[in-house]
């Protein structure tokens, strides 16, 4: 794929990102694999397949594409639509076994919260090597011997994840905005779009001023969940707003009470609809739709081998493993979990579970059979 199709496909898939984007599961063969030659797994969210291709740019190996349904890895994964069965289903089918001599599968880290490596184990023979997070460093991890360094297993939120966020919710509240208003303030429209687009990319480029004021464990405000964290930036965004929009006005000496009131009350809407969840729109938190987000992994020390699966799929570095005491520990597991359950799922020895602020606890086997819906309900 040359590169004017593939900006074409970032920017359209960009747009579209809060709904499903599939492509045809299958094999590709990148370059000119031979059956010596490394095996890729990823799902079938078309953004991420065109990302992992190009990535895999000079290499000789083969991309398995399974069906997710369209979905991106962790919240297919996560709500159980890239499970044991699509991975099994696609090693099975794609006439892979037949093109290599070896039976190891590297599929994506963030796949770990949905697909159990010790399953597809014993019922394929296949071998799971969790890759890094991001497609970018998959050169530089097979240089590395198919070794993740430390960075290549976190999850970020740098500015252009930011700015793709922004534009995901801009979008669609942009279209949808404009075929309500068209039937009553049609010359409006252009004005509403931008102030769309000016107050998503303000919340989403300013995160980092902000991101120590949110908290997963606090109570969601509103009877349609808002996150507004304990300081309400969103709502200081929209007093600098109606700050600008005053000072404009008297600029030019045509100060209204009805028209500042009027781009007021729209804009106030638009902050509560792009803070319906913010958290959840980052991979640094827990949605606030979901309950989970206030369970706490416990380690059961007594069963721990200290082999390290955990540190190898947790995407926020909350473990650290000394092999040679056999010792695992989390020295900020408190403060950077996101529950995603992982580690949990991963631990071949049922070592971490999950625990309710009541003290209840979720065993392992719960965490692997029943998957987070869209609200946060295990199902």
């Amino acid at each position: 794929m040359n590169i004017f199709n593939y900006i074409i496909i970032n920017i359209i898939e960009t747009l579209l990102r809060m709904f499903p984007f599939p492509c045809k599961p299958g094999l590709i063969k990148i370059g000119n694999p031979d059956q010596n030659s490394p095996v890729f797994l990823t799902c079938n969210f078309r953004l991420t397949v065109e990302r992992v291709k190009r990535a895999l740019r000079g290499i000789d190996g083969y991309l398995l594409i399974a069906n997710s349904r369209g979905i991106n890895v962790w919240c297919a994964a996560t709500g159980g639509h890239f499970s044991n069965h699509h991975v099994i289903s696609i090693l099975k089918t794609s006439g892979i076994e037949k093109l290599v001599a070896h039976r190891k599968v590297t599929l994506p880290q963030l796949a770990a919260s949905g697909i159990e490596a010790k399953t597809i184990k014993n019922k394929t023979g296949w071998e799971i090597i969790w890759g890094p997070v991001y497609a970018k460093d998959i050169p530089r991890f097979i240089t590395n011997n198919f070794q993740k360094t430390l960075p290549m297993r976190e999850v970020e939120f740098p500015l252009p994840q930011r700015i793709e966020m922004a534009v995901a919710w801009a979008f669609p509240i942009s279209v949808v905005s404009s075929l309500i208003m068209i039937p009553f303030w049609p010359k409006d429209i252009l004005s509403l779009v931008s102030i769309i687009w000016l107050l998503s990319f303000l919340i989403f480029i300013s995160f980092p001023i902000y991101q120590h004021l949110l908290s997963s464990k606090g109570k969601r405000i509103g009877f349609i969940f808002f996150d507004f964290g304990r300081g309400g930036f969103q709502f200081i965004l929209w007093a600098v707003f109606i700050f600008i929009l005053t000072f404009y006005q008297l600029s030019y000496g045509n100060f209204s009470w009805g028209f500042t009131f009027h781009w007021s009350f729209i804009s106030l809407i638009i902050i509560l609809i792009l803070s319906i969840d913010l958290m959840g729109s980052t991979p640094l938190y827990k949605s606030s739709l979901h309950e989970d987000r206030l369970l706490r992994v416990i380690l059961d020390r007594e069963k721990c081998k200290g082999i390290g699966f955990c540190e190898q799929v947790c995407p926020r570095n909350c473990f650290k493993i000394d092999k040679s005491r056999q010792i695992t520990t989390m020295p900020s597991g408190s403060v950077r979990c996101i529950q995603c359950g992982a580690c949990i799922i991963q631990c071949p020895f049922d070592a971490l579970y999950f625990e309710s602020p009541k003290g209840d606890i979720i065993s392992p086997d719960t965490i692997r059979k029943y998957k987070l819906n869209l609200v946060g309900k295990r199902v």
